[in-house]
């Protein structure tokens, strides 16, 4: 599926190859087909006791703010008692919402604008904040910097997607500051031996498949297995840009007894897109056949919509990735209340970026000119984290307490090669052969090495002051130490620098019932995040500390109508100190003291408002601005909004199930305001209101559902990256049939 390694630099370390995607998908087919036999030492009563569910569920309890959550705290919160915003999209929401992608479930969270940049796949702007301020958790582990470790794969996998709005770094550390994502994967269970499976085919050539296999060994041990894959032509319509991805992932569980439980994991995912979308370029609005109304510019520029689908990538161009992650996660109950875990995690991945990044309009030419890129990530990574949990009385009070360390290290290596190739005309463009290695073309010529160690001291509690009044705290204490050498393989200079950083993050909560199914909350809490990547910090900025942020949060969860209806509502500001700005009596220099702040509002509510018909709907809005900021030439930015950063969000999204035949249908409406691409305000992205619906017919074992996307084939920009005139066009209208079973 990827293309040869002799495209990449040797590597410095062996590289472990895994089987391929389909060799292993076969294999796991043949798990689900073969002779129950394997499983005889599991209970028969057990099985013939399991009755299946259908696909669909309808005119029961929502348990929104009772579902299980592990994101918010370590302390084994429910939703109810935490006092943040959460959210969790189960297995059940995905399929209904039909989100195929990490960036698809990515868009289903409140508030969220989430876009597909190459060099940040599914990158999201949450509560006024984006890319590395946004922390993307599996299965509860930070593997580094969200905008690298994440990728746009396939939802297959995943049981939940776990969405914690505000600060995090009490819990995961420098960079959750907007908020955390968890994604969490399917688990084992000896219940039963279960086979689900999916296929799906759609509009520009789009396939999907999965299967699952959970398969009890005995009363003790149970395996699970997933494999999943997702080819297409291009899921935005865009010339010359197929997309491969492919996900595996193994589980296994053993709990020996009541006091003792072990889950050993692996999870393999792979993806290539090819002729990789850099987004539509802007061009003069004179020179354009097509001006849209997608963006608002000072300087007349404009998306041509009739080169929407138009890819100015040379050939030959390409990103994609490969990555594991073996997690071991052992529960040691210790008797009178005492509970200790440890979770050890290993991550290794490769990444390619072999792209031409910024495509730029020149008025006098009539040409884009283009800038090239081959970009190269070796990334490993450990981490382990032991906790001691208390769940007991202190003295009449229930009292819930968590104490631990972490401790994880990074090793990054990074060539990357920049320069420029031929300009292209926006229509009808000679893309030429992306240069090799050894090209002219390359300018620059560097290789980065970091190393990050970090330890950490962490201890949260939650205090039932009465049987209505809990009290929730914690602290972390991290100190983070970097090693990053830059060698210039042009010049043969080579820097090095070795910055230390000892951040110390809190959060103080309390929930109060006002009645059984009414809460109200309030919390402050503060978090750390790096001016720029530790990853790929350079040396300018190794000499600055972290900035910081200080964060309030009231809210209400509510549930009324005997469990049918669940609402939240939150008020929140944050305010991020130390940011990079401009020295204002000397605008050449560099220094920390910028300040940027983001508040704002957030409405949620899940009706199951008959036995058939479900409704969810969901209101944000928010205020997001540079308090204090000047660039290049001590010009002032104060008051601007920063980028990628949109207004407000609303959401509204209707499902009914017949009550004679075995018929669901279902419509959404999705709104997402207007964004700037850059600190200067210049280009401004017009807001977007897009439709989709949807019909399925279920069987006793199986679901076909037909979905149509962007129903009225809307044109708009989904999001920036690099450089500011680039917008990412959203995907046009499209239709996808899947069909779903279990057995």
């Amino acid at each position: 599926m990827f293309r040869s390694a002799m495209s990449r630099p040797a590597p410095t370390r062996p590289v472990v190859h895994t089987p391929p995607a389909t060799a292993l998908l076969a294999g796991l087919i043949a798990v689900a087909l073969a002779a129950p036999a394997v499983a005889q030492s599991a209970p028969d009563a057990a099985r013939q006791a399991t009755t299946l569910d259908t696909l669909q569920v309808q005119g029961q309890r929502l348990r929104t703010l009772d579902a299980p959550q592990t994101t918010g705290s370590r302390l084994g919160l429910s939703q109810r008692e935490t006092p943040a915003s959460l959210q969790v999209i189960d297995r059940d929401a995905i399929a209904r919402q039909g989100a195929r992608t990490t960036r698809e479930v990515f868009d289903l969270a409140t508030g969220a604008m989430v876009g597909n940049v190459p060099g940040n796949p599914a990158v999201v702007t949450l509560r006024g904040f984006s890319g590395n301020t946004i922390s993307v958790l599996h299965d509860g582990v930070r593997l580094g910097a969200s905008t690298f470790v994440t990728r746009d794969v396939d939802t297959w996998s995943l049981e939940r997607v776990e969405v914690l709005r505000g600060p995090a770094s009490l819990l995961y550390g420098e960079g959750a500051l907007g908020g955390a994502i968890n994604l969490v994967t399917r688990r084992p269970s000896t219940d039963a031996r279960v086979v689900d499976a999916m296929l799906g085919v759609g509009s520009s050539n789009t396939r999907r498949a999965g299967i699952g296999v959970n398969q009890p060994l005995s009363d003790t041990v149970a395996v699970r297995l997933d494999a999943s894959g997702l080819r297409s032509d291009s899921l935005y319509d865009i010339e010359d840009n197929r997309v491969d991805t492919s996900t595996l992932s193994a589980t296994l569980a053993y709990t020996p007894s009541d006091t003792l439980s072990m889950l050993f994991a692996w999870q393999h995912a792979e993806d290539e897109s090819r002729g990789t979308y850099q987004g539509a370029p802007m061009i003069a609005a004179e020179d354009a056949l097509a001006p849209s109304r997608v963006v608002r510019s000072a300087n007349g520029l404009v998306i041509d919509a009739a080169t929407r689908h138009v890819n100015y990538n040379p050939d030959g161009s390409f990103t994609g990735a490969r990555s594991d992650l073996l997690r071991w996660n052992t529960t040691l109950s210790l008797g009178r209340n005492w509970t200790l875990q440890n979770d050890l995690a290993w991550y290794q991945a490769d990444r390619d970026f072999v792209y031409s990044d910024d495509w730029v309009y020149s008025r006098d030419t009539g040409l884009y000119a283009r800038g090239v890129q081959r970009v190269f990530h070796d990334h490993r990574f450990w981490n382990e984290r032991l906790a001691l949990s208390y769940d007991g009385p202190w003295g009449a009070r229930r009292n819930r307490f968590t104490v631990g360390v972490e401790r994880n290290d990074t090793d990054f290596r990074n060539p990357r090669q920049s320069g420029s190739t031929t300009p292209v005309t926006p229509r009808d463009p000679d893309v030429g052969t992306f240069p090799d290695g050894d090209s002219p073309a390359f300018t620059s010529n560097q290789r980065f090495e970091t190393g990050i160690r970090t330890r950490a001291l962490f201890v949260e509690d939650a205090l039932n002051l009465t049987p209505r009044w809990l009290l929730v705290g914690g602290l972390r204490y991290e100190r983070i130490d970097v090693d990053r050498s830059i060698d210039n393989r042009i010049t043969g200079a080579r820097t090095t620098f070795a910055p230390r950083y000892t951040p110390f993050s809190w959060r103080l909560g309390s929930v109060f019932d006002l009645r059984e199914d009414l809460q109200l909350y309030g919390q402050v809490s503060t978090a750390v995040s790096p001016v720029s990547s530790l990853l790929t910090i350079q040396t300018a900025s190794g000499g600055f500390d972290l900035s910081d942020a200080r964060a309030a949060e009231i809210g209400l969860k509510a549930e009324a109508l005997q469990g049918r209806l669940a609402t939240t509502a939150a008020v929140y500001r944050i305010e991020r100190d130390n940011i990079l700005t401009r020295d204002p009596a000397n605008p050449l220099l560099t220094v920390q003291g910028g300040v940027q702040s983001s508040e704002g509002v957030e409405l949620t509510a899940d009706l199951q408002a008959t036995r058939g018909l479900r409704v969810d709907a969901s209101a944000t809005w928010g205020r997001a601005r540079y308090d204090r900021l000047l660039e290049a030439g001590g010009v002032d930015r104060r008051g601007n909004r920063p980028g990628n950063v949109p207004n407000g969000t609303a959401t509204l999204g209707a499902s009914y199930r017949f009550d004679g035949p075995p018929v669901s249908i279902g419509a959404s409406g999705r709104h997402v305001g207007g964004f700037y691409t850059d600190t200067a305000n210049t280009y401004y992205v017009r807001g977007r209101t897009t439709f989709d619906a949807w019909a399925s017919y279920d069987f006793s074992r199986a679901s076909v559902a037909l979905r149509v996307r962007n129903l009225t084939d809307a044109l708009y920009g989904e999001y920036s990256g690099y450089p500011a005139t680039h917008v990412y066009l959203g995907a046009p209208r499209s239709v996808e049939l899947t069909l779903r079973t279990r057995f």
